[in-house]
């Protein structure tokens, strides 16, 4: 498993009339092949942390051509900042159980 974390900062007012918006992203997001989950923490503040977690490096790299489109469109307007990479890499441990 291949996971990237990234810290956004979102302006509130926007975030909160957005809800379409970040349903739409997510039902593009969850179709990339490879693709496996996310965990999005609210961290305070308007910020958000968001662990996105793909089987392989591959497939998070393969779904950037699709992705980047769409969060050029769907993510970036109701950001305050810019988006954070905080770090990506394999993960070295995971105790997530199924639905």
């Amino acid at each position: 498993m291949y996971a990237i974390v990234r810290e956004n900062t979102f302006d509130p007012v926007r975030l909160a009339e957005a809800q379409e918006q970040l349903r739409e992203f997510q039902a593009l997001h969850s179709r990339q092949p490879g693709y496996s989950g996310t965990i999005v923490i609210d961290a305070g503040a308007g910020r958000q942390l968001s662990v996105n977690l793909w089987d392989s490096e591959h497939h998070a790299t393969a779904a950037l051509p699709a992705m980047v489109p769409v969060v050029r469109r769907l993510i970036e307007p109701l950001l305050s900042g810019p988006s954070r990479l905080i770090g990506a890499g394999i993960a070295v441990l995971t105790d997530m159980r199924p639905d």
